[in-house]
């Protein structure tokens, strides 16, 4: 038996995170009219999944043209996803959700083949 590879995120990952976690509480309540965050969570669950949307699409998009493309086009990839994860940062915050669970979530999973962890999902 294989044994699965340990996690090993890069010392500034989960702090990034947590302070990225926290700043979105924090602007959570602010005047919509100060800051951006503020803005999405007064517009509503509906205005932030858009723009969840938006970002994986432009995310999606920005990985096919850097498939074959510039170092530009590759650095786009990292940019647009930032974004992706942003935006799901927000949602989650929106529905008090932590986002530590969903790394736990990814942590668990670590060693379970793809198809197992799929198939054991319930309907």
């Amino acid at each position: 038996m294989n044994t699965p590879p340990t996690p090993n995120p890069t010392p500034e990952s989960a702090p990034v995170l947590d302070t990225l976690a926290e700043v979105l509480k924090e602007r959570r309540h602010a005047s919509p009219d100060n800051s951006y965050v503020a803005s999405l969570h007064h517009k509503g669950l509906n205005k932030i999944l858009e723009k969840v949307g938006e970002e994986a699409t432009e995310t999606l998009l920005a990985a096919k043209d850097a498939e074959h493309g510039s170092a530009a086009q590759r650095q786009a990839v990292i940019a647009e996803t930032a974004d992706l994860w942003f935006h799901s940062l927000v949602m989650l915050s929106h529905l008090e959700l932590d986002h530590q669970d969903v790394l736990n979530e990814l942590a668990r999973r670590f060693g379970i083949s793809g198809h197992d962890e799929k198939a054991a999902r319930t309907p």
